[in-house]
């Protein structure tokens, strides 16, 4: 089997990237606002007593950039970095608004790019938070205005006006995005489901065993792999053909999953060859269940094209951690004694530290 190492670090790698992805959208938006903010200034919008804490804001706010963007202070991204940056930028529009005419400036709607960047990056609830932050921002930025004039219906319609395109903007780009998302959810789901038989394949299988196996070594637990492989599936699909063994291989997964409990997960890792992970299972306790699989699989017959097909299974077993202090091991242990299960003759059990190998003679 191929390292489950190497298909971990692949998943991994593959979300970093997106994120690294994602955060490169994040900077050309800060370089945007800074480049908007620098043209103002250039074209004289900027009063001459204001020029001096403007241009303090923008060199502060560059350093703060160029500290996220090519200092090495972090080592991976992360969607909390992302959070910071956009903090970064409202107090940075909120600045230089404060400066260049508060709600009167014609920087005002430099928040949009804000908005759609929490939008695009950090989801709905985040979105919605900034909102709330902006909207905090805006109210501070009239508090020049009087007590009365502040309670006024025409300065809280003033504020609404001027509000209200933003958090259109935001339910608009958070609704785009979350589409976007869920099409992304279901590429990863296709890609990590197996189409034939519906259950994990070796992607998805990683991914769940990464998390369970790293939990299982934490806290100190046993779980135990069981590696099973259909002992006739070729000569199936050479006899009665490949929809023959197709649909011999989703009876095969029906009779394996009502041997587990909703807690095991199962996977199909090779053409005939699928993998169960079963937390919380000591050595003592994972030849049982492999044993009831292989009862089970022994008995079940498919009528197809007026033929009895029917199949075996021989299943290895590994146990953490008498069999192996990392998941690769695990598997490999477990792969090696499937395989002196088949040279013992198939249709059994195999695990030399448990129980005795079932012995069946097939008919």
């Amino acid at each position: 089997m191929r390292s489950l190492d190497n298909e971990t670090e692949s998943i991994v790698s593959i979300e970093q990237e997106e994120l690294r992805g994602i955060s490169r959208s994040v900077g050309e938006i800060e370089w945007l606002l800074m480049v908007v903010v620098l043209s103002y200034y250039v074209f004289g919008g900027i009063g001459e007593e204001e020029k001096p804490v403007t241009v303090l804001a923008m060199v502060l706010y560059a350093m703060c950039i160029m500290g996220f963007r090519y200092a090495n202070f972090f080592k991976h991204e992360s969607r909390w970095k992302l959070a910071v940056e956009t903090w970064i930028m409202t107090a940075f529009i909120t600045w230089v608004l404060w400066h260049t005419g508060r709600l009167e400036s014609p920087l005002l709607n430099t928040y949009l790019l804000v908005i759609i960047t929490s939008s695009l990056a950090l989801g709905k609830l985040t979105t919605l938070l900034e909102l709330a932050l902006i909207g905090a921002c805006m109210v501070f930025l009239g508090c020049q205005s009087s007590l009365d004039q502040v309670l006024s219906l025409k300065y809280a319609a003033g504020i609404f006006a001027q509000f209200a395109p933003m958090v259109l903007v935001a339910y608009i780009t958070t609704m785009f995005a979350s589409d976007i998302r869920y099409g992304i959810n279901r590429v990863k789901l296709l890609s990590e489901t197996d189409e034939l038989t519906k259950i994990l394949n070796r992607r998805g299988f990683a991914i769940i065993a990464d998390r369970l196996f790293g939990q299982a070594v934490r806290y100190n637990r046993p779980i135990s792999v069981l590696l099973i492989d259909c002992d006739s599936l070729k000569p199936v699909n050479d006899t009665i053909g490949h929809k023959a063994g197709d649909t011999l291989l989703v009876e095969l997964v029906k009779g394996i999953l009502g041997q587990l409990r909703h807690t095991d997960t199962l996977a199909r890792v090779g053409g005939d060859e699928f993998v169960a992970l079963l937390p919380e299972t000591p050595a003592s306790g994972a030849y049982s269940p492999a044993e009831k699989i292989r009862a089970a699989v022994e008995n079940m017959s498919l009528a197809f094209g007026g033929k009895l097909v029917r199949t075996t299974v021989s299943i290895g077993v590994a146990s953490y951690p008498a069999d192996g202090s990392t998941l690769d091991f695990l598997l490999a242990h477990a792969e090696h004694n499937m395989y002196q299960a088949k040279l013992a003759g198939r249709n059994r059990v195999f695990r030399p530290t448990a129980a005795p190998a079932v012995t069946v003679t097939n008919a």
